[in-house]
């Protein structure tokens, strides 16, 4: 079974930088695209970030120039640095993955999310 493992959130001031981590865990062929997506109450979940294999990136107009998103094909793992926090930042992000697994296919799988909050 594919697992999504967030960890890094919590409590920044505005203008303060922070990092979520995400790791995939499980039996697998390979990851095909990574991201993050956002919540915040009231909203859409939407795309921040996404990161192919071969390193290829997207993201939101509202973060670029502000968020990093970097991948470790070794490790399965996909991180985003946060920089210049906003308040309009905060929500809860979600790690997604689309995983190829040798009984199934391709699979598109979320993890547990993890609760950003920029405050002062």
């Amino acid at each position: 079974q594919v697992q999504l493992v967030e960890s890094g959130g919590g409590l920044v001031q505005p203008g303060g930088s922070l990092r979520v981590s995400c790791a995939a865990t499980g039996t697998f062929i390979s990851i095909n695209i990574m991201g993050w997506y956002r919540q915040a109450p009231g909203n859409q979940r939407e795309l921040v970030a996404r990161i192919t294999r071969f390193g290829s990136t997207a993201y939101a107009d509202s973060v670029k120039g502000r968020f990093t998103i970097l991948r470790d094909n070794a490790k399965n793992t996909v991180d985003l640095q946060m920089s210049s926090l906003k308040p309009e930042d905060t929500a809860v992000y979600y790690c997604n993955a689309d995983v190829l697994i040798a009984a199934t296919g391709l699979r598109n799988y979320w993890g547990q999310g993890t609760q950003v909050t920029v405050s002062s």
